[in-house]
């Protein structure tokens, strides 16, 4: 097996052991708890199992570890395959904890023979009282010397049910004055009493991950055991586990920085309680970092790839700006994004002096003009944004004004000759004259203007929900605040506009860029109805 020209201290890693001769092949795995949906942060990790194997021509599995019952659902395994293959993965083989679950309590009573473990009657608040602190070292249980044909008995009596959940427990001997907490003794097995979503009610007793994650690598044939900087900690626990029950060869577990993005929640236990305190829709939102949230926002998976590549990988945590993650998304769709019109708050126009029907012809792509062109249909009314008038514009402004010019896209120069308001005082339409002779494709007015902006016409044009959001966590954090306080309970806004005809009749889930507004996905309501959902806006916050 040759080495590759490393990019990355793992790399670097494996590039060694090939050359010591420890490992013949790479194989990693990709191994999420099924107890909620992925998100962003899971594709970094994707990108580093999954592209790490591919670049060595190794294997990845797609691997659940599924040791928790009461948290884990059939519905995440599902969403996490459909993710997977969404990024554009492929695993080598599908395997979970549970397969292994009669063989990993078979290496626990092996731990039991060789001494190496032991069961243990006090309860979960005694076991943290005695552990002992980063200071102090931790008191051993007074059932730490139990003969090992007690041992052997009770665990055997703790499987077969005979006692209540946490009435006991099984527990690693290792060292109580460690300076690692993790190697204080810790549980390897636990009493649960809920329903697996694969294994049913067969057990009543689970291993803890820690104990069974070496196992379920060295059982898969892991060569490197690619996790996040928290398991840092647990490598120790890890190694012992491999060293204890004399796997040859033991798989490396090295860590690499998780994957941190401002304005954004990655904690799976926050994800669940926006989705069942009704702050967003569900699980696929698309405020949502899921994977199935940013699915659904129309977010192209090449670019959430792009963007984890170019952030690297390293072994210190650190937090990325998330205007760098919108600038990735923004520099795929505008290379690949059809162009179209929309306005989000119409405002009517009447050309008086324009009594025809035509049609203009437009870029499918302005910088793709392989794609050709297509024709949008121009008549006597229009619609612009209302925020590209004002009756009291700032100085220099360039778009409509009173008695000012602006260039309709693609069409005609266009002057306001009169504002109509309602009883209220609020304005209802503008009356505007244009210029024969100012055709975009063929301009002789002698007219300059330095406006361009937006319009659909209002005979061809279609209703539009339009969908603007802005970030679930507010920009500020102060010491000791949790998430909960930095929510962002405003963050889904809802425009009622109009659009092109182009747009409702393409295909569900095509990207577009609307032109002045932003990059959005094309979607249909459930009465029929066009919905044009935001991506991401045309502004680019990302210094380069």
């Amino acid at each position: 097996m040759k080495t590759i020209e490393a990019t990355n201290f793992i790399e670097q890693i494996i590039n060694e052991d090939i050359e010591n001769g420890k490992i013949e092949a790479v194989q990693t795995r990709f191994p999420p708890e099924p107890n909620g949906y992925l998100h962003i942060g899971h594709i970094k990790s994707m990108l580093v199992n999954f592209g790490t194997a591919k670049k060595y021509g190794g294997k990845c599995n797609l691997f659940f570890d599924d040791t928790n019952p009461s948290k884990e659902k059939t519905e995440f395994v599902d969403a996490i395959r459909r993710d997977i293959q969404w990024v554009g993965y492929e695993w080598e083989k599908e395997v979970y904890a549970s397969d292994f679950f009669e063989t990993i309590y078979e290496y626990a009573e092996k731990l039991i023979t060789d001494g190496k473990a032991f069961v243990c009657d006090l309860s979960p608040e005694e076991i943290s009282a005695t552990r002992g602190t980063l200071t102090e070292e931790g008191k051993e249980s007074p059932y730490r010397n139990r003969s090992v044909a007690e041992n052997l008995q009770l665990f055997r009596e703790m499987r077969a049910g005979k006692y209540a959940d946490g009435r006991k427990c099984l527990r690693a001997k290792i060292d109580m004055s460690s300076p690692n907490m993790n190697m204080r003794d810790p549980v390897i097995y636990r009493i649960l009493r809920c329903t697996h979503h694969r294994t049913g009610d067969t057990w009543c007793i689970y291993p803890m991950y820690d104990y069974a994650h070496p196992i379920c690598d060295y059982l898969q044939g892991v060569t490197h055991s690619l996790c996040t900087l928290e398991f840092e900690d647990h490598r120790p626990l890890y190694d012992w586990v491999g060293i204890q029950l004399g796997f040859a060869p033991k798989p490396r577990q090295i860590e690499f920085a998780r994957l941190a993005v401002t304005n954004t929640v990655m904690s799976k236990r926050y994800l669940k309680k926006l989705v069942e305190e009704g702050h967003v829709h569900g699980w696929d939102d698309p405020r949502m970092p899921t994977v199935a949230g940013l699915r659904n926002r129309g977010v192209p998976p090449e670019a959430l790839l792009d963007f984890c590549t170019k952030i690297g990988i390293v072994k210190a945590n650190s937090e990325c700006q998330l205007s760098y993650l919108e600038a990735c998304i923004r520099d795929n769709l505008n290379e690949n994004a059809e162009r179209a019109m929309a306005v989000l708050e119409p405002l009517k126009v009447t050309i008086t002096n324009y009594d025809g029907e035509e049609m203009l012809e437009t870029a499918i792509h302005p910088l793709k003009p392989e794609l050709g062109t297509r024709e949008i249909a121009f008549s006597g009314t229009v619609y612009i944004d209302r925020a590209d008038f004002s009756l009291d514009p700032p100085p220099k402004y360039q778009r409509l004004k009173e008695g000012g010019y602006v260039r309709l896209k693609n069409a005609y120069i266009i002057q306001c000759d009169e504002v109509v308001k309602d009883e209220n005082g609020e304005v209802v339409e503008l009356k505007c004259s244009y210029l024969p002779n100012s055709r975009s494709s063929n301009d002789t007015s002698g007219v300059k203007v330095k406006g361009t902006i937006q319009w659909v016409d209002a005979k061809t044009g279609v209703d539009a929900e339009i969908r603007r959001y802005s970030y679930l966590l507010k920009d500020a954090e102060y010491a000791g605040q949790d998430f909960g306080e930095r929510m962002n309970l405003d963050s889904e806004h809802i425009f009622h506009g109009k659009a092109e005809p182009y747009l409702a009749e393409s295909d569900d889930g095509k990207q577009f860029q609307l032109m002045r507004v932003g990059y959005y996905k094309k979607c249909q309501s459930e009465n029929g109805g066009l919905v044009l959902s935001e991506i991401v806006s045309l502004k680019d916050n990302f210094n380069k």
